[in-house]
């Protein structure tokens, strides 16, 4: 009886090990294919940040986002001003679409760089999947990054698409030279490691993957105690020696980076704005005390009307 039970007992042990190495091995080629998109990324405080590149999938995902708001801003103005022009003025439908032509100019070539030309550096399909766009050399993004990287668009995009539209012009050889542009141009970020797009080629950029995350009250809750407020007590003079873009790289330092990057860190600081280092301070809490003072410097200046772009900013 034991003998007949044992055969089963066996292959049902063999299953489990099969189905397991099975899970074990897709979870290894997942995270193979996740590491390859990630990048060190050197500031230039010295601070060495890991960040994920966005993949094809996902900048493809919010550029049609992005393209429903873009028509849909569009249609939505079209409509309205036939609705206004048909109850005031019907003879007016020529300036009317003149005008609604204007403005779907400036959506199609302009909202890109109006989002992307901002603070979150991101479009709202960009938003929507948490990516946004970040300089390669670990500076800040520059508005002539942003505007080559949306001008190239209209070369990639726009033209082939016309192009297509029109069909050629009844030519094969045309036909097919525009078959071959959109491909490569449309098909660029698959074929690159970096899964860039021309423009962002030119333009020195990365599309990054950077989801919202609930750091501030993690960051500064051990920051904020009566009791590191008072080792801590810094001058208002240390605590405009750095600016939006710096905080950002102290958020990312403390969020991601290693004990050695931190010291580092926490050295070039010091030196920036003179302090002795205390007996029994450690990187760590000296970093988070400053991160959030210079929080609450930089927010107390944007309440009175002044925004400290980064530290090389002195107006």
């Amino acid at each position: 009886m034991n003998d007949t039970a044992a055969p089963g007992k066996r292959a049902g042990k063999i299953h489990v090990s099969v189905e397991a190495a099975t899970q074990r091995r897709a979870r290894m080629a997942e995270e193979i294919r996740q590491s390859k998109l990630i990048r060190r990324l050197v500031t230039p405080e010295g601070a060495a940040i890991r960040l994920r590149l966005a993949t094809a999938a996902e900048r493809a995902g919010a550029f049609l986002i992005d393209i429903a708001i873009q028509w849909a801003i569009v249609i939505a103005t079209f409509l309205g001003l036939g609705f206004v022009i048909g109850a005031i003025s019907p003879g007016s439908a020529n300036v009317a679409f003149a005008f609604w032509l204007v403005f779907f100019f400036f959506v199609r070539n302009f909202y890109y760089i109006f989002f992307e030309i901002g603070q979150r550096a991101a479009t709202p399909g960009k938003r929507a999947l948490g990516l946004r766009v970040a300089a390669r050399d670990g500076g800040r993004l520059t508005a002539n990054s942003v505007l080559a990287r949306n001008f190239i668009r209209e070369i990639e995009i726009g033209l082939p698409f016309q192009f297509l539209m029109m069909g050629g012009g009844g030519n094969g050889w045309l036909s097919l030279f525009g078959l071959i542009w959109s491909g490569v141009f449309l098909l660029f970020p698959i074929f690159n490691r970096d899964k860039m797009r021309v423009g962002d080629l030119i333009a020195g950029t990365w599309v990054i993957r950077a989801p919202r995350t609930k750091l501030m009250h993690d960051i500064t809750s051990a920051a904020t105690s009566p009791e590191t407020n008072g080792r801590f007590a810094f001058t208002p003079q240390q605590a405009d020696a750095y600016g939006i873009h710096e905080l950002h790289v102290l958020e990312d330092v403390l969020r991601q980076s290693t004990p050695a990057i931190k010291e580092q860190v926490a050295t070039r600081i010091r030196s920036k704005i003179d302090w002795t280092r205390q007996p029994g301070e450690t990187d760590l809490a000296f970093l988070e005390a400053y991160y959030a003072v210079l929080r609450r410097r930089l927010e107390q200046r944007m309440l009175l009307g002044e925004r400290k772009a980064d530290k090389y900013d002195v107006k």
